[in-house]
């Protein structure tokens, strides 16, 4: 291992089959599918906090992803929604290296991202810019360097915006497959919002607003159906069928903005929700 200005940087990660091993950053990027991979190290559990670690259940895998905190799921959410996002995993590979004085330095990415063209995305979901200090600061440099050096990205994700994180939340609820309905009704919601129209008028309009709500929820977390997300959801909102096909990126709706995500929920093992139970339930980000 080189300086923390260098270039020979090593990996560490847990093969399919659990062991550990130690290899060089240069030839893990191009070798290792660090989405298919458990974490390198378990997320840390702080007394007294309401959150702790959990599981993320991924429409774009169909897996669960290990979450540590409020703000990791929310950056979740912005990737499972992102149709350019076609791997995700929590915490897979330290990276390790000397600084300035020899001493050896590592530093576990919490998120890892993998893209339809084969780059990605490693990145920290701190609850506020000045989070894990000057020792935090000094990771994501050589996190950035390193990470140019493959072609990918490392960024510090800032919170999302508080309307955008609850409009999420709610629409993740509906993200499982099981919500999508009959497949006529799935064609029957898309058509009733050919032209923009409020969300109850179109629901009410193809039937039993119990049974298509759950389908327009879903419809709306893969992109099949758009409506603005920073601004909080309810009956009356505006819905359209959407420009393309699958998923869409939440970062056109502002998901980077500076205010911290709620973390007034505790991850749930599944997290895919219960359609049923919630249709009558009420958004706690707008009218519902």
């Amino acid at each position: 291992m080189q300086t923390d200005t260098g270039s020979e940087w090593e990996a560490v990660f847990v093969d399919p089959i659990g062991q550990v091993v130690q290899q060089r950053w240069a030839d893990a990027v191009l070798a290792v599918a660090f989405e298919e991979l458990e974490p390198v190290s378990a997320f840390p559990v702080v007394p007294g906090r309401r959150w702790g670690p959990g599981q993320w259940w991924s429409a774009t895998t169909g897996r669960h992803v290990a979450c540590g905190s409020a703000p990791m799921r929310a950056q979740l959410m912005v990737l499972d929604r992102d149709p350019e996002v076609v791997g995700l995993a929590g915490r897979p590979v330290r990276l390790l290296w000397r600084d300035a004085r020899g001493q050896v330095r590592s530093w576990v990415p919490q998120l890892f991202a993998r893209h339809r063209d084969g780059t990605a995305l490693l990145a920290d979901c701190p609850s506020h810019p000045e989070a894990g200090g000057e020792r935090a600061q000094r990771a994501a440099t050589v996190l950035e360097a390193a990470c140019a050096q493959a072609g990918w990205n490392y960024r510090r994700l800032e919170p999302l915006e508080k309307t955008l994180s609850a409009n999420l939340k709610w629409l993740a609820g509906y993200r499982h497959p099981r919500n999508a309905g009959r497949p006529r009704l799935a064609a029957a919601v898309r058509e009733v919002f050919a032209q923009p129209r409020p969300l109850i008028e179109g629901a009410e309009a193809v039937g039993d607003p119990i049974e298509v709500l759950p389908a327009v929820f879903h419809a709306l977390w893969h992109g099949h159906l758009t409506t603005p997300l920073n601004v909080p959801l309810h009956e009356r909102v505006l819905v359209r069928s959407g420009v393309g096909e699958g998923r869409r990126s939440s970062t056109s709706t502002g998901s980077l903005a500076s205010s911290s995500a709620s973390a007034d929920e505790h991850l749930a093992t599944d997290g895919a929700g219960d359609a049923a139970s919630r249709t009558d339930g009420r958004h706690r980000g707008g009218g519902w």
